[in-house]
């Protein structure tokens, strides 16, 4: 047996409490499967005095978490503290530079910053891991590096926030509007006091920013994510969806489109009968397209500290074994910055148009969208939407691209015919 890998917390939330309860209790398989002992050295959190549920006594404590990423008795430093900047940044690059290898589970620091971490992490010889920032307990990083390194990539989808898979879930289950869900989601805990991050789709789209720069061997570029949240959806769009054979889901996409990245994250009709389709509740899935492998699904909790910890351990047994991959899969110097897609992939569209409720408003509405080029599929009155001299309207186009539906859209709501915003959701064919 070799010596131990010794390990520093920094951060002892759900999920640094996770890993030092799962340490424990399988300390004897993890021993045996990394070929040497993974020791706990040192923790680091904001309040010593809190109650966590877990004794502490037997670990060094640092209040600088700076502090406990430069100890000589600590070779890994698993931060579990979050936050794009602050102390969780500045504690990784002190890791990193002190040669020291990193297992996070912080997407948001990983966005902004994955490749200049990347590239610390290499010129140091350290590792940097980060299985847990990506869908929970769902090995999708393992599998986007090692799994399908001999594949060539097409398509990756997700649904990366279970937050939002379950407000949608319990619109459509129950018949509760969007306000009512969330604020029970809120009481829950299954959403945050603030739930912008979440509802906002910002959570997700961290994720899939991940994910796309280890499926196309780019830079990472959260910034080019085109991203909408779920908060403009009402139960009528979810009930029409499903009169058409659809449901809902807050849907991360990425694919290289022409010479450049595609990246959106936003709400979008499933096919109600496809593996996403029939996702519920807090599950999150991710979806690979690949030229020799096909299409590989995978499904599974995507947060809490069982499931989060369940990911880092994997990543902290791997570096004890001796792995030393690149942090995205190629050395971060031979990462390309990829130009943005313009417009993306065609598809068909959704729409639900608030109008007034009088002759010759339809027509306006079809001279508009085909000023654009954007063909009607199908356009009905909701049946329960005609009051006070408004109407909702529901449209279904064929392929279009977005840039001349926004145009059209634009159009209309700067007429005489719109008495209330637009709403427009992507129809993703799976």
């Amino acid at each position: 047996m070799t010596d131990p890998l010794r390990i520093g917390i920094i951060g002892l939330g759900t999920v640094g409490g996770g890993v030092l309860k799962l340490l424990e209790t399988n300390a004897a398989l993890i021993t045996r499967r990394a070929g040497r002992p993974l020791v706990v050295a040192a923790v680091s959190a904001r309040n010593r005095t809190r109650e966590r549920g877990v004794d502490l006594s037997a670990f060094a404590w640092e209040d600088d978490p700076v502090a406990l990423a430069r100890r000589d008795d600590v070779d890994l430093v698993v931060e579990a503290m979050g936050g794009e900047d602050g102390p969780a940044k500045a504690a990784t690059e002190a890791a990193l530079g002190a040669g020291k290898h990193v297992v996070t589970a912080n997407k948001a620091m990983l966005a902004h910053h994955g490749q200049a971490l990347a590239e610390a992490a290499e010129a140091s010889g350290a590792a940097l891991r980060f299985e847990a920032a990506v869908a929970g307990g769902i090995p999708c990083v393992k599998a986007l590096g090692e799994g399908m390194a001999g594949n060539r990539i097409t398509r990756l989808m997700g649904v990366l926030n279970g937050t939002c898979n379950y407000i949608l879930t319990r619109m459509e289950a129950g018949g509760e509007p969007y306000a009512e869900v969330l604020e029970d989601a809120q009481r829950l805990g299954y959403a945050e006091a603030d739930p912008s991050f979440d509802v906002g789709g910002t959570d997700a789209a961290h994720k899939l920013a991940l994910m796309a720069a280890l499926a196309f061997g780019t830079r990472v570029d959260f910034d080019g994510v085109k991203t909408e949240g779920i908060d403009q959806v009402r139960l009528a769009d979810i009930a029409h969806a499903a009169e058409m054979g659809y449901r809902i889901k807050l849907l991360g996409v990425a694919r290289m489109h022409g010479d450049g990245l595609e990246q959106r994250m936003q709400p979008c009709l499933t096919p109600a009968g496809s593996p996403i389709g029939k996702l519920e509740g807090v599950t999150n899935m991710v979806v690979l397209e690949s030229d020799f492998a096909g299409r590989t699904v995978y499904e599974g909790p995507g947060a809490g500290a069982g499931p989060t910890a369940s990911a880092i351990a994997a990543d902290m047994i791997d570096i004890a074994r001796g792995a030393r991959t690149p942090a995205f899969g190629i050395p971060a110097a031979q990462l390309r910055a990829a130009p943005r897609a313009t417009g993306g992939a065609p598809a068909a569209y959704y729409l639900r148009l608030a109008l007034r409720d009088e002759s010759g408003v339809l027509a306006k509405v079809a001279a508009a969208l085909g000023a654009e080029g954007v063909s009607i599929h199908q356009m009905r009155q909701s049946a329960d939407a005609a009051e006070g001299g408004e109407a909702t309207v529901l449209i279904t186009t064929h392929e279009t691209h977005r840039d001349r539906l926004d145009a059209a859209l634009s159009t209309i709501a700067t007429s005489d015919v719109a008495t209330g915003p637009a709403v427009a959701i992507r129809i993703e064919q799976l």
